[in-house]
């Protein structure tokens, strides 16, 4: 017979197995925007532009999970798609934050990188972190398409993205798990286009 221990436990993940699972059904309801950025992705590399990722903490896990994805393959054994994570040179990173401002240590790389028909995909759980916002906004006005992705508190995002996933859940861990799985429905699409080359 289980412990009373074991009852809490399971008790406890059932409920996050059923949380989780409302948030993620949901993601049906926004079928079109993820068709949009599969779209925008694929005609950004048949231009030979890049997808440019950034975001903070998880989200910076995001990023560079997904660009992963990109230039090697989710599922299929295809051509690579030219991606980069704005956040993986340590060095460029703390020199932006120390010498100048965290809030500046993406938009300087979209800065000195972005060209006009890039992709610009910021992800962030909140939708308010400065450093994300502003990158966007340097994006945008460097020829970028920007996408974002964020919870349903991201307001702030909506004037800065031209194609935006805006999850309704305001619970990080949510929030992370839609968008990782969103990422993937992305790259599925991205790859059954590749695939017949």
């Amino acid at each position: 017979m289980p412990s009373s221990e074991e009852h809490l436990y399971t008790d406890t993940l059932g409920q996050e197995l059923s949380d989780a699972l409302s948030v993620l059904s949901r993601l049906g309801e926004s079928i079109s925007v993820l068709t949009s950025i599969a779209k925008l992705i694929l005609d950004v590399d048949e231009v030979g532009r890049t997808v440019y990722l950034c975001g903070n903490g998880g989200s910076a896990a995001d990023a560079q999970h997904v660009a992963a994805e990109l230039m090697g393959r989710y599922q299929l054994s295809r051509r690579p798609i030219a991606a980069v994570a704005l956040t993986t040179d340590s060095s460029v990173l703390t020199a932006i934050a120390n010498d100048i401002t965290f809030e500046e240590v993406f938009a300087r790389q979209a800065r000195a990188l972005v060209k006009p028909g890039d992709c610009f995909a910021a992800i962030s759980t909140s939708g308010q972190s400065k450093n994300v916002l502003r990158a966007l906004r340097v994006a945008r006005n460097q020829g970028a398409t920007t996408v974002g992705f964020t919870g349903s508190r991201g307001m702030d995002m909506v004037p800065l993205c031209d194609h935006l996933l805006m999850v309704d859940s305001t619970n990080t861990a949510r929030i992370q798990e839609s968008h990782i799985l969103a990422w993937h429905m992305i790259c599925k699409i991205i790859e059954e286009r590749l695939i017949p080359e």
